[in-house]
């Protein structure tokens, strides 16, 4: 009788790839994860249930086949799993890195809500997939046919880009526009080294580029070029911008030198750190942390990479403060521990309501406590009257989430529907919006949201394009 590659969760623990110690990984902005070794990764492989009805599919923003290519790996099959999993993920080993595996697939493992601990789901799949890259299983796009119909893409983030892979695939011509000197968006300029090295991207933008995707950058839509120009260019546009504006402090003093937005000071660690580029605002110490005290305001996951980065950088002291506690931090759990590790403190339940000094010197802090549920569940911040301290700080960094930018506006087109929010106003699956050809994906329709959404929005919208597309060849064919 054959021996049962699965189910070995009740034998074998979970175990992830080794993490290297906090005062090695400090020093630089390589990732924290070494990589699996083959027998690792089958070994983990192995512990997957199997389940009739795989909740961690099903909560999977794409829905991957994640017990199949679970299966494939324990068994050393690992083209196939590759192949599995690249059917339903345009970028599986980038997602492998960075998505929050613990509030979606890992998180609803059966096995983990059993008590046996999840299956490393993410670790396994970023390892397959570099697997494929070292063996040369990964190429570019060959279309079986090419065709006459131009699409004229806007953001070369995730969703942008997953839109564009889609598209080549099925022949159609594709040109991407973005206002910055690389491509992949947020995932080049706004995620450190330390969670997705460059190369890993950058790999992905040579594939694309050799596929037949044509890229414009250093192109600001609405200054270089026009959006009726692009509409006239193509039969097609897809708005993926993703949403770039920061949300303003608007406390007394909090427009001095020295508090800087999170995107600012992220893309010049980027481009310092990762590409070798000269940023004049990092030479200057504008929007570099070393030997400064250090403080973030904000909980989510673009306060994680500041703190984490300000570290690196070699700050003499790093502070988060979130105006509610550990447990309601929108932020990843995971990226909590690995900061503390690393030296941040956090200070819970804490709100700034000052600032001092020109360039700032030092900010007034109110201590808040959770008030009682809303209808929702929620609690809200409260302030805890004479509970005031000053706190010593050389930089703040502005990290309170994302806005979009009034596109409307900027490109002269007052017909392009948007929401109360301001995000565009988009038909759900297809990205439709009230321009006739134009689509929206991604945070420019969701709002500030997860890489994984994006690479969803952008696949489904270049389905439901090519539908498009082929409706109307077959009406002019008739």
């Amino acid at each position: 009788m054959a021996k049962q590659p699965m189910l070995k969760f009740v034998s074998v623990s979970r175990d992830m790839p080794e993490k290297r110690g906090a005062d090695a990984r400090n020093q630089d902005f390589d990732e924290i994860y070494a990589e699996f070794a083959a027998a690792k990764a089958e070994e983990q492989a192995s512990r997957c249930s199997q389940c009739g009805v795989p909740y961690c599919q099903s909560h999977c923003p794409l829905h991957n086949n994640i017990p199949d290519w679970l299966r494939l790996t324990a068994t050393g099959r690992l083209e196939e799993a590759y192949q599995v999993s690249q059917a339903t993920n345009t970028f599986p080993e980038i997602c492998g890195r960075i998505c929050p595996q613990d509030r979606l697939c890992e998180g609803n493992c059966v096995i983990e809500q059993s008590g046996h601990g999840t299956v490393t789901i993410g670790a396994v799949e970023k390892y397959i997939t570099d697997t494929a890259w070292e063996n040369g299983w990964v190429k570019p796009v060959t279309p079986a046919l090419e065709r006459k119909e131009s699409v004229g893409v806007i953001g070369a983030g995730p969703g942008g880009l997953a839109a564009a892979d889609m598209l080549r695939r099925a022949g159609v011509q594709v040109t991407v526009y973005d206002r910055y000197d690389r491509g992949g968006g947020l995932l080049t300029y706004g995620i450190p080294g330390f969670k997705l090295e460059k190369d890993v991207v950058m790999r992905r933008m040579e594939q694309l580029e050799k596929s037949g995707v044509s890229f414009v950058m250093n192109c600001n839509v609405g200054d270089d070029i026009t959006f009726a120009e692009i509409r006239e260019k193509h039969d097609r546009v897809i708005i993926a911008t993703g949403v770039y504006k920061t949300r303003e402090l608007t406390q007394d003093g909090a427009g001095a030198q020295g508090i800087v937005r999170a995107i600012d000071y992220l893309t010049a660690s980027n481009k310092v750190s990762n590409f070798g580029d000269t940023v004049a605002e990092f030479d200057s110490g504008e929007l570099n942390a070393k030997g400064k005290k250090v403080v973030v305001v904000g909980g989510g996951d673009t306060a994680m990479d500041c703190v984490r980065t300000a570290i690196r950088q070699g700050a003499e002291s790093v502070k988060c403060l979130y105006r509610r506690d550990r447990a309601n931090m929108p932020g990843s759990q995971r990226e909590v521990q690995n900061a503390e590790e690393e030296g941040v403190e956090f200070v819970w339940l804490s709100n700034p309501l000052d600032f001092a000094g020109e360039p700032v010197k030092q900010l007034t802090i109110q201590k808040m406590r959770l008030g009682a549920p809303d209808a929702s569940g929620r609690q809200s911040p409260e302030l805890i009257e004479g509970s005031d301290y000053v706190e010593e700080a050389d930089l703040v960094i502005k990290a309170l989430g994302f806005e979009p930018e009034d596109l409307p506006t900027l490109w002269d087109q007052p017909e392009l529907a948007v929401t109360r929010w301001g995000t565009i106003r988009a038909e759900f699956g297809t990205g439709k919006t009230s321009l006739d050809g134009v689509y929206a994906i991604g945070d420019i329709v969701r709002g500030a949201s997860l890489v994984v959404w994006a690479i969803r929005d952008g696949r489904d919208c270049a389905a439901a394009l090519l539908e498009d597309l082929n409706m109307k060849a077959a009406v002019a064919a008739e």
